[in-house]
């Protein structure tokens, strides 16, 4: 069920003021959607920006939380998001919560398996966040490596609080020699941040 506020906006023209207006309501209504906190998802903001990115593309939409810093990035920029999800009730949730916010015509959301998807999917790409599955963090790392430019960024979330599943993953980002790899410190849930050299 849409809460109130978003069905209000969802035939609004785009402004951020209603956007971030939108994630807001998403955060307080979050229940078991929810995916980050809002300090990563003003990293992606300022990521996006700071890369003036044009393509971005996102392992494990939710609700579209996260994709929404994105895509609110992205409207500045000029650029678009491609988004995977696996479960037809959170993919049909950010369906409708792209659509209030008024980002749903840069948005491509895609209900699918990510690990069959991503071979489909053609680069480059100036960032990709990873949140999905984490069993399968490093295998969706070595499907999208080759597809990020060279200064592009793969984003991966829960490396602090599901740590001990990401651990053949962490240990690949940290020591593979074509990125370089820190941590966003105020990330309470953890986020990893590896840039492609």
């Amino acid at each position: 069920m849409i809460p109130l506020l978003l069905l209000s906006l969802l035939a609004q023209p785009y402004s951020e003021e209603r956007a971030r207006a939108v994630l807001e309501a998403m955060r307080k209504d979050s229940g078991r959607h929810m995916s980050v906190d809002p300090v990563d998802g003003q990293f992606f903001y300022r990521v996006t920006l700071e890369l003036r990115a044009k393509r971005v593309l996102e392992i494990g939409t939710g609700a579209g939380y996260s994709g929404g810093w994105f895509a609110m990035a992205l409207k500045k920029t000029g650029g678009r998001l491609i988004t995977l999800e696996i479960d037809p009730e959170r993919h049909a949730a950010a369906v409708k919560n792209f659509a209030a916010m008024g980002v749903a015509d840069i948005v491509e959301a895609r209900l699918a398996n990510a690990l069959t998807e991503l071979p489909k999917i053609e680069g480059p790409f100036d960032i990709v966040l990873i949140d999905a599955w984490k069993p399968d963090y490093l295998r969706y790392y070595e499907l999208t490596l080759p597809k990020v430019r060279r200064g592009g960024v793969i984003l991966a979330h829960n490396t602090r609080n599901a740590e001990f599943q990401l651990r053949p993953f962490l240990q690949r980002i940290r020591t593979d020699p074509a990125v370089r790899t820190e941590f966003l410190p105020e990330s309470v849930q953890g986020l990893s941040i590896s840039w492609k050299k």
